[in-house]
């Protein structure tokens, strides 16, 4: 067919969109790789993450071991990751993910995040004191914290960590309505949980429950020789027979959040989020039958205005669902190469051993004080649990990758943010809800700003909540996870910027909030 009069013909066009794409990329710097201070700092590397290789009996790494490791990040030389010796049965996941090319947006190595608080800071030892108490109270409902005397009891020693970096009150204490937030659009108005993790989701023709499998109340990898056999690497027995609840729940506290992202797969939780807004019309069939006029579109969507046709395979379901796994998979790559190839960030599971040998005073190691003597929490977590390890919802701990930024965070950043471009954000959620304190139902919100709850805060709000749920589980820091969501927004709007050029419609260009409340337009 002969190009229209004045056009280039197809093939041409098509070459020169990928050509002006790979031009702008190559025009950009690679991100360059920062000091890692912990590695450089300890030669012993106990600021580093180190779980799977062989430890002393101190739970520190065999030098040999992680040079191994440093060496085979070094060379990036496939066959030198399998001359890392290991401790145990684990392997470690997937390194070389860090290394791969993508074919759409940023490369992963033009993209930085910056460095993670080191092992003895203030900041660190602030989220060490939150991931304790938030251990603590991880069966407390969320919707009670407002009058949970423990609740309160971490409210005020959160409050005296000189680096807190969580949401505070303009006194600088920490409100029971900020507690384990984020300073993100919308996380802080309304229930703690998103309402796109409670509603029920339109599969289909039958419209099904967000309950979810949880687990009992038991804490786990807190004596000191289960915790040293899982950093070498050895499968504990409890994580080949997990002990379940019976009986499926709503989300209604930390260890329910935890155990949703336990299991889940990367991107899950944003395509029930396409679901549900693809679901929001009268009809129950995903918004199929109702048509996209259902549908919340950005005003910059091209069929937000047009009187003849709806969007499907551009700016419509098919478009948009392809888009949130095609962003996993470049947010994961993102998140993996700063994982191995630049900070090493060890995991809270493994900083608690540090703070365990502190407290017992069988090894010295820099741990900031405001831990270690102005905070109760230790004191509270070595009354129940009897060591100063941090207790872990899954059985297993950590997974064998370092820290920083969070998987999670990053991906369900990435997601977020591309719902965010094809949606408008300001639409209210109508009918808000929340779970009962025994998670077996839902019951209405009725807090004074549940009118207020929005679709683009309740997707802030689900990020976060992904992300946080891996802090609650013990394994993730509060910078993990905020860094990771930035990082998958920058990945996000890589792709986009990608994409604009392509489209045949009239299309002025995505608008949405970032996570630090910045419009930004692509």
């Amino acid at each position: 067919m002969p190009a229209p009069s004045g056009r280039l013909p197809r093939h041409e066009r098509a070459y020169r969109i990928r050509v002006e794409a790979a031009d702008r990329l190559y025009e950009l710097p690679l991100s360059g790789i920062p000091r890692v201070t912990d590695e450089e700092l300890y030669p012993t590397k106990i600021g580093n993450f180190t779980k799977g290789l062989p430890h002393d009996a101190l739970g520190e790494v065999n030098p040999f071991a992680y040079e191994a490791l440093a060496q085979a990040v070094a060379s990036e030389n496939p066959s030198a990751f399998e001359d890392v010796p290991m401790g145990g049965a684990v392997r470690l996941q997937n390194p070389q993910a860090g290394l791969a090319f993508g074919l759409i947006g940023l490369d992963s190595h033009q993209m930085t995040i910056p460095l993670p608080p080191v092992l003895a800071s203030a900041e660190a030892a602030a989220e060490m004191g939150e991931l304790y108490w938030q251990a603590l109270l991880r069966d407390i409902p969320f919707a009670t914290y407002d009058h949970d005397p423990q609740v309160a009891a971490a409210i005020d020693d959160l409050s005296v960590f000189s680096d807190f970096r969580g949401p505070k009150a303009l006194s600088g204490e920490v409100p029971a309505a900020m507690l384990f937030r984020a300073a993100v659009p919308g996380a802080l108005t309304g229930p703690f949980v998103s309402q796109f993790l409670l509603k029920e989701l339109p599969t289909g023709g039958q419209p099904g429950s967000q309950q979810i499998r949880t687990v009992l109340p038991l804490d786990l990898l807190t004596h000191y020789d289960d915790w040293l056999a899982v950093q070498d690497g050895a499968i504990p027995p409890a994580a080949l027979a997990p002990v379940y609840d019976p009986i499926p729940r709503y989300i209604r506290n930390g260890r329910d959040l935890a155990e949703a992202v336990h299991w889940d797969w990367p991107g899950q939780a944003v395509h029930q989020a396409c679901l549900l807004l693809f679901g929001l019309g009268a009809s129950s069939l995903a918004g199929l039958v109702a048509g996209d006029a259902a549908l919340p579109l950005n005003l910059t969507n091209p069929y937000a205005s047009s009187r003849t046709q709806s969007g499907f395979a551009t700016f419509g379901l098919a478009d948009i669902t392809s888009l949130v796994g095609l962003a996993t998979g470049c947010a994961l790559r993102a998140a993996w190469y700063q994982k191995w190839f630049v900070h090493r960030r060890l995991r809270p599971e493994e900083f608690g051993g540090r703070v365990h040998h502190v407290t017992t005073s069988t090894a010295a190691y820099a741990i900031h004080d405001d831990l270690l003597e102005q905070s109760n929490v230790l004191a509270e977590v070595g009354r129940r649990f009897g060591t100063n390890l941090l207790p872990q919802v899954y059985p297993e701990g950590c997974p064998i990758h370092p820290a920083y930024p969070s998987g999670h965070a990053t991906w369900v950043g990435a997601g977020v943010t591309l719902l965010k471009a094809f949606f408008d954000e300001s639409v209210i959620i109508a009918n808000p809800v929340v779970a009962a304190d025994d998670g077996l139902s839902l019951v209405p919100y009725t807090g004074l700003d549940a009118g207020e709850l929005t679709l683009g805060g309740e997707l802030n709000k689900l990020a976060w909540n992904i992300g946080v749920g891996r802090s609650f589980a013990g394994i993730h820091w509060r910078t993990d996870v905020i860094e990771g969501l930035r990082l998958g927004e920058a990945v996000a709007l890589g792709i986009l910027r990608d994409l604009r050029e392509t489209y045949n419609e009239d299309f002025g260009g995505y608008a949405l909030t970032a996570f630090d409340g910045r419009r930004v337009t692509i």
